[in-house]
């Protein structure tokens, strides 16, 4: 399915699930020297994700990872990124959902199974194990071993990884999911690692920069990355999603559309609107 056909009902999903209007008040980069890298503290909460848990250990987000909302989540992928709305605002008015709390949630709340979490992560187990939070190794041993022979990832490294990932959670995890919206998480973060840590028009990205990032959850800078000058948005994630889409030869599994709400809620089910 293309990047635009899912960007658009995905789109709508997310008006539909929460009417949480953001918009990004920062138009200037914040200088990476005011934003030393800390490890969380023992009552700082992290999530599944390891992009927003590099945010706030830089402190673009709060470092504690609690009282995030749309607003907050935007203005720091773009000062840590450069990443605009259009494709990180879709995501952060779906995680409002995962909190009992009306105004804001923590990256701990991320977690929630079926939301923006998922299965056939390139860092984190299935949910079914018991730990789809914290960053496996073991997993992560499919990316940090792709594309042998050079020093960089591109998509054809990301679409064989996520077609191995899906492999071995088809294998092992008897309640995968595995549906457009679950493909479409999964391509997108791919084409956003390779984006935030490497080039966002050719999508490749230095293996240094990208095994950093995951498994410190680091912005390498002492290694010589730089946030990129080129804005990442659906503009210049599109090519790299349908690239990397193309690699994977991704099979749609079986079951229904989802939303998860929050844990003690319904499940939501709008499949519809991904045909």
């Amino acid at each position: 399915m293309a990047f635009k056909s899912l960007l658009t009902s995905l789109c709508t999903a997310a008006v539909l699930l929460a009417s949480v209007a953001a918009q990004s008040n920062n138009t200037n980069s914040t200088d990476l020297d005011d934003h030393p890298y800390i490890p969380p503290g023992p009552n700082d909460l992290r999530g599944p994700c390891p992009g927003l848990n590099t945010l706030a250990n830089h402190g673009y987000l709060p470092r504690d990872g609690r009282n995030l909302n749309v607003s907050v989540i935007v203005d720091a992928g773009f000062n840590g990124y450069h990443m605009e709305a259009d494709i990180l605002g879709i995501a952060a008015k779906v995680a409002t959902l995962t909190s009992r709390d009306p105004l804001s949630f923590t990256l701990d709340d991320i977690k929630l199974h079926g939301n923006i979490e998922h299965d056939a992560s390139v860092s984190r187990a299935d949910f079914i194990t018991g730990d789809n939070v914290h960053f496996n190794e073991t997993i992560f041993s499919v990316l940090a071993n792709a594309n042998p022979g050079v020093d960089f990832y591109n998509t054809t490294s990301a679409g064989q990884v996520q077609h191995t990932r899906l492999a071995q959670s088809t294998a092992t995890n008897p309640n995968l999911t595995n549906t457009d919206k679950e493909f479409f998480i999964r391509s997108v973060e791919s084409a956003f690692y390779l984006s935030a840590m490497g080039d966002p028009v050719t999508g490749v990205a230095p293996k240094n920069f990208v095994q950093i990032f995951f498994r410190e959850e680091r912005l390498p800078i002492a290694e010589g990355w730089k946030r990129s000058e080129v804005p990442i948005n659906s503009d210049t994630l599109g090519p790299l999603f349908n690239s990397i889409a193309a690699q994977s030869n991704w099979t749609r599994g079986e079951g229904c559309h989802w939303v998860m709400l929050s844990p003690n809620d319904p499940v939501l089910r709008f499949g519809a609107m991904f045909q």
